[in-house]
């Protein structure tokens, strides 16, 4: 096993940081790693906000839900999706490419190219001995969030990255059963799926309630079930239509 899968197999999100900022160097460095991941027909549809101000990383981090990590690590990088750029590049070349940038298609599109932007520059950011935790609360308020960042139409704030010293390292989480994820040639029986969810329902609850000195005993299909209860953020649509996306 080389370094590259330890470091990739040893993940765990982390929420408290030293007071240790990244010095330039690290922070271009991981915005270029983040450039070196794969992309969609070479589009590129994203864009990186680094937030260095601590005003606005205190506002990030109450329109989060009050996540302090938010405003407390080394450095917090905002991934978006971004067909602006492609918008003005139209514009230069007299094209017409508003059906391809508001199809579903593209929204697909631009939403993968930043997350696989983004876990590249996680593991290059683990791979130095820093720490990182994604931050989907961001989308609790994202026209605040929008506004701050001065988004213009085309562009949507997906997710947060705190990047930054550890200052804890809490145990590894265990993940779905291999069997779980891993369907070969074909989609599994549910039967079979339903066995591996009980093992890992079982296997999680433990690991909870070791964690938490018997305080928390539910596992992941419990937690899940509970979390997924009510939609969430049930405004995107319309943000997401309003910022002229994911349309047609």
């Amino acid at each position: 096993m080389n370094d590259t899968i330890k470091t990739i197999l040893s993940h765990r999100s982390i929420r408290k940081f030293k007071n240790e900022p990244l010095n330039n160097e690290t922070v271009e460095t991981l915005v270029k790693c983040a450039q070196a991941a794969s992309t969609s027909s070479y589009q590129q549809v994203y864009s990186i906000i680094g937030v260095e101000d601590k005003g606005m990383k205190d506002k990030l981090a109450a329109l989060a839900g009050g996540q302090n990590y938010v405003a407390e690590n080394g450095y917090f990088f905002v991934f978006c999706l971004d067909y602006h750029r492609h918008m003005l590049a139209a514009e230069m070349t007299g094209s017409d490419i508003a059906d391809t940038v508001e199809s579903t298609e593209g929204f697909i599109v631009g939403t993968a190219d930043a997350a696989l932007a983004a876990q590249n520059m996680a593991v290059a950011a683990e791979s130095l001995g820093l720490g990182i935790v994604y931050i989907g609360g961001i989308r609790n308020n994202l026209p605040e969030v929008s506004e701050l960042l001065q988004c213009p139409d085309h562009v949507v704030p997906l997710f947060g990255l705190a990047v930054g010293v550890p200052d804890a390292q809490p145990g590894l989480k265990p993940r779905l059963p291999f069997q779980a994820v891993f369907h070969t040639n074909t989609y599994k029986d549910d039967s079979v799926l339903k066995d591996q969810l009980q093992t890992y329902e079982e296997e999680t609850a433990a690991y909870y309630s070791e964690r938490t000195g018997g305080k928390r005993t539910a596992g992941w299909v419990s937690q899940m079930m509970s979390s997924m209860a009510q939609p969430k953020r049930t405004y995107m649509k319309n943000f997401i239509s309003s910022k002229r996306l994911n349309n047609k």
